[in-house]
């Protein structure tokens, strides 16, 4: 049974998937009837005039446009998650159809039709694997900037494309920018004057109707507008274009035996682009209104369903469908409840296409490319692009790079530009994630980043600010050897990881190079804010039990425990002027005299050092050093070594009490101050001097407590 739970449960997931539409019509609430139907005659009142414009653009007779617009608002809507989501013909998409089209067919020819479909189906086919195989994550890793920088550019093509119609002049069809403006400027002295009155009549008219009142459909009040004065004054006889009239019957199955291996194989690339774009559209929109709603989406659901509208459309004569922003949101504004207002709103376009086809015959293309201009240019979201450009510079760059190859290169070209810029700068934030040093507030509550204060000289607090992962841990390691460089005092480090979500074992790899380098400067890494997952693989992988349980501290008492427990309070009181933590405050401050300062250039790695061990054995010799504890009382006090004579570090510097001629070991608690006393002594004449390596603690850890006397004072 255990073997073949993992395809039980595939099949289980598949069969969720495709049954979406008993789901929804099983769990129909009746009460929402007349709020679906009304938000659908809404949106399929706007649907038909864009349907028809849109398929101007591709290239293709109006009527691709509506079969599109019927089956894909029918089928996105039945398989799809969104309640609001509306899907059909869209002008970004319809761009991209043009670039994959245009160099496997000429535009209008009946390869070019079938080549549509079949890109339309293609598309269908790469959506319903990713929904197949859950892959709906993968629409996260398309930035939001990439996806304005790609209308933005989309948004002034389109535009300049419905030149031809608007003049009523011969332009090449071309995607690429650089292409259509020579050819409009060649041909402006042959600018039909009929047809650019209409063009320019139509689109004042829906920039009117959206000023009085944005619920008036501007685009159909246009449309109808136009056809009443092309038909009442018979100007089709003056050389006014028009769309034609439209077939009055259901959308027909497409012809297909046009279609070769050739042809589909040149078609492979734009159609996984045109699937690309269609899918973060989908995604982005249905998001988008699920923030008002409330709705919880499922983004393979959403694949499915988009898969599906794509399928069919290009089965029943359409082309490639996508979400739309406008009519879902004007569905969402209609009231829609539910997705049975999409369903509505198809068969709306269906009914309208039935009465309403012979009136197609006076609708001007150059109306309708008013009207598309109008739409085109709403694509340029100036607000958005205003905000991304005064955001962070990965955005702007993303934006501006899409919208540049957007205008300058194949649009399939572009998409595969942008989404590999938005990858590019993924990679680029996670395999370098900020590592920073953080100080105390000036209330001395929360660590804050303040370059401009001066750290502690004893403890460096670092955040690592992203994931631990093979391709970070190189960058986090320079990071925090940079850190140390800069304050190489520092003998310990605190790890503040709260942000840390993931971690692999290169990862772990690397914090373990970090405690061991820490370790054999004589300090010791902690660490606070380990999440549980993290937490978890370092015990699994023996990092905890290396590294120490205890060094693992609680968040509300981390400096609590470093300041009591871990750093040198003598080098607090005797050597630091910093007050860099809320403890520093009640501490007396006796800084050296002048005349025990430190010489400069001082070169501590150069003191000669003991290993505890060698220390323990040689005590037991024939000629045992001299030790010298050069702390505190209180200190000396609490535990020392038996053998060693206490010199407090000012008495010792200030009238050294030790013999010239015998070995001397300085002890202290970490080996700092012993070793910068060390140093001085040396450069007096002291030549017979070394320090216990790593102190105390040190010979502590090499398991040498029973060589340590403890006072009663020791806890």
């Amino acid at each position: 049974m255990r073997d073949d739970y993992p395809l039980a449960h595939h099949v289980r997931f598949l069969t969720q998937l495709l049954a979406r539409p008993a789901e929804i019509v099983r769990s129909y609430d009746r009460s929402y009837l007349r709020a679906d139907l009304v938000a659908g005659l809404t949106v399929a009142v706007v649907m038909l005039p864009q349907a028809m414009g849109y398929a101007l653009i591709a290239g293709l007779p109006v009527r691709v446009g509506l079969y599109a617009a019927i089956v894909g608002s029918i089928f996105g809507a039945l398989w799809g998650s969104s309640n609001q989501l509306q899907t059909g013909p869209t002008n970004t998409i319809s761009l991209l159809v043009l670039s994959t089209l245009l160099g496997v067919a000429e535009p209008g020819s009946p390869r070019y039709l079938a080549a549509a479909g079949l890109v339309a189906v293609m598309v269908g086919g790469f959506h319903l694997m990713m929904g197949f195989a859950r892959l709906g994550v993968l629409v996260n890793f398309v930035s939001h900037s990439m996806v304005v920088g790609f209308s933005a550019g989309a948004g002034i093509l389109i535009a300049f494309h419905q030149a031809g119609d608007l003049l009523r002049i011969e332009v090449p069809a071309s995607p690429s920018l650089w292409q259509t403006i020579p050819n409009i400027v060649s041909h402006l002295p042959q600018t039909h004057a009929p047809s650019l009155a209409l063009g320019v009549g139509t689109l004042l008219i829906i920039l009117l109707s959206r000023g009085i009142d944005r619920r008036i459909p501007g685009l159909l009040v246009g449309m109808v507008g136009a056809a009443s004065v092309v038909g009442l004054l018979g100007l089709e006889a003056h050389g006014i274009e028009v769309a034609g009239a439209l077939p009055r019957r259901l959308p027909p199955l497409a012809d297909f035996s046009l279609i070769d291996r050739e042809l589909a194989l040149n078609l492979f690339t734009g159609s996984l682009a045109v699937a690309a774009i269609g899918l973060v559209e989908a995604v982005s929109i249905a998001r988008t209104i699920s923030t008002q709603t409330g709705q919880r989406l499922d983004s393979n659901q959403e694949f499915v369903g988009q898969g599906l509208a794509n399928i069919a459309s290009g089965i029943f004569s359409g082309y490639v469908c996508a979400g739309s922003f406008t009519r879902s949101a004007l569905n969402h504004r209609g009231g829609a409840k539910t997705q049975l207002s999409s369903v509505f709103a198809g068969l709306f376009v269906l009914a309208g296409v039935i009465v309403l086809a012979p009136l197609a015959a006076y609708v001007p293309l150059a109306a309708l490319a008013g009207a598309l201009i109008f739409t085109g240019l709403n694509l340029i979201d100036r607000e958005e692009i205003a905000r991304i450009w005064q955001a962070n510079p990965g955005d702007r760059n993303i934006m501006v790079v899409t919208m540049a190859a957007t205008l300058l290169t194949p649009l399939r070209i572009a998409v595969i530009v942008g989404i590999g810029t938005s990858l590019l700068y993924y990679l680029l934030k996670t395999t370098a994630p900020r590592v920073r040093e953080v100080k105390m507030d000036d209330d001395y509550r929360y660590f804050t980043p303040r370059p401009e204060q001066p750290a502690c000289p004893q403890l460096g607090v670092v955040e690592i600010l992203g994931d631990l992962y093979f391709g970070a841990v190189s960058h986090i390691e320079e990071r925090i050897e940079t850190l140390c460089a800069e304050h190489p005092g520092q003998r310990f480090l605190l790890l503040r990881m709260y942000t840390v979500e993931n971690c692999d074992i290169s990862g772990i790899h690397a914090l373990e190079s970090i405690v061991r380098s820490y370790r054999d400067w004589g300090g010791e890494v902690y660490f606070v804010h380990v999440q549980k997952p993290v937490l978890d693989l370092m015990k699994s992988s023996q990092f905890y039990e290396y590294v120490g349980g205890d060094h693992f501290l609680h968040p509300d008492h981390d400096i609590d425990y470093l300041f009591h427990r871990v750093i040198d309070p003598a080098i607090c009181i005797y050597e630091c002027p910093v007050r860099a933590f809320g403890y520093c405050q009640n501490l007396p401050k006796q800084l050296y005299e002048a005349e025990v300062e430190w010489p400069d250039g001082m070169d501590l790695d150069q003191v000669p050092r003991m290993d505890p061990k060698d220390l323990w054995q040689t005590l037991r010799g024939d000629e045992p050093p001299l030790v010298v504890d050069v702390r505190e009382p209180r200190e000396y006090e609490r535990a020392h070594i038996p053998e060693a004579r206490l010199i407090r570090l000012p008495e010792l510097l200030e009238d050294p009490q030790i013999p010239r001629d015998r070995p001397v070991v300085l002890v202290c608690r970490g080996g700092r101050r012993s070793a910068r006393a060390a140093a001085v002594l040396r450069q007096r004449g002291f030549d017979n001097i070394r320090v216990l390596h790593g102190g105390t603690r040190a010979w502590e850890r090499e398991n040498l407590l029973e060589a340590v006397t403890y006072g009663q004072t020791n806890e």
